[in-house]
């Protein structure tokens, strides 16, 4: 089986890989949502972060991936007691996936040959404690993306009709990536996303040499390719880990919630969510880097991802968002 390309062995994207790492180390964040051209490791990306993500520990055969026995749904028949180490489900959300595939459904095959009322969970139910990718996320449907904003606001998947009334668990970091020429994302899920990234491709020669060889090592010698770069992503996740480990004793002094608050006022940001996500970011960003306390470069090295698709538009004001968010930082962060 060809394994997901490693994370680290990714050409530059550094913002992109930031803001990956920081929704493993704390996915209270929210979802990361990646917009730039086409082949710019999007994809990529996101399926090496499958590979690179710590192990979790769920409830054997529970379909939710409860973490506690006392968390298994009634409905989950097959589930055990016992806990067990599972990969950190990532899964894939199709463009064309029905409504019932997302949330779940009536079990039609027990419904006809057993005449029996079961449910068959849906791809939320697998999502839950790990990740929800969607590709090409503008270009969702709405009824679907009505479903993602409900589930995404109170963690847990209802579903009643059909003569089912089930509910369960579904926190998971929703991670989306698209191309802009496609099309605009909705306000009301664009607002759902903790950070949001802007990729290119590289103008640098040696960069663009460095990802034309290391993709053609991935494909062409794949075993010694995998070898060489294991380790890298190994010393990744521990880090990662030991983020995870620091990240409630990370002090936060008031001089930091009163730059958060100034840089939104600065930016005109509506509602507190760019606060509360740059606050949870720039702790996170500390957590990773091993220091004491968050400081201001924590905040200015995460204030563009966590901002810039907060901002409103501005008619008279023609430049782009980052550079609005990097204005607010030199004036207000002095």
């Amino acid at each position: 089986m060809t394994h997901p390309f490693p994370f680290s062995a990714i050409v530059g994207q550094d913002e992109m890989k930031q803001a990956m790492i920081l929704t493993a180390i704390d996915p209270g964040i929210g979802g990361v949502l990646v917009f730039g051209d086409r082949g710019t490791g999007k994809s990529t990306s996101v399926r090496a972060l499958a590979a690179l993500l710590p192990p979790i520990m769920a409830v054997e055969g529970c379909p939710c991936n409860s973490a506690s026995p006392d968390l298994v749904p009634d409905w989950a028949e097959g589930a055990g007691t016992a806990l067990v180490e599972k990969p950190t489900p990532v899964i894939d959300l199709p463009l064309g996936a029905t409504e019932d595939r997302v949330v779940g459904a009536l079990d039609i095959e027990r419904a006809l040959t057993r005449g029996e009322k079961a449910f068959e969970p849906g791809l939320l139910a697998r999502a839950n404690r790990g990740y929800l990718y969607i590709d090409e996320v503008n270009l969702l449907e709405d009824h679907i993306v009505d479903l993602l904003l409900d589930v995404a606001v109170s963690g847990e998947n209802v579903i009643e009709r059909e003569g089912l009334s089930i509910r369960h668990a579904a926190r998971f970091v929703l991670v989306g990536s698209g191309n802009p020429e496609e099309g605009e994302l909705r306000p009301q899920l664009l607002d759902r996303f903790g950070l949001s990234v802007e990729v290119a491709s590289p103008t640098d020669i040696e960069d663009r040499i460095e990802v034309i060889r290391r993709r053609d090592a991935y494909e062409t010698d794949h075993e010694s390719f995998m070898d060489h770069w294991q380790g890298q992503d190994a010393t990744l996740r521990t880090r990662i880990l030991k983020g995870r480990a620091a990240l409630r004793g990370i002090e936060t002094p008031d001089d930091t919630l009163r730059d958060c608050a100034r840089l939104c006022i600065e930016l005109g940001a509506d509602g507190l969510r760019g606060e509360l996500t740059l606050l949870r970011a720039a702790r996170a960003v500390a957590a990773y880097a091993g220091a004491p306390a968050v400081t201001r470069d924590h905040l200015r090295q995460i204030a563009p991802s966590a901002l810039r698709h907060r901002l409103r538009r501005d008619p008279l004001d023609e430049a782009g968002s980052t550079t609005r968010v990097i204005r607010a930082l030199e004036s207000v962060l002095k």
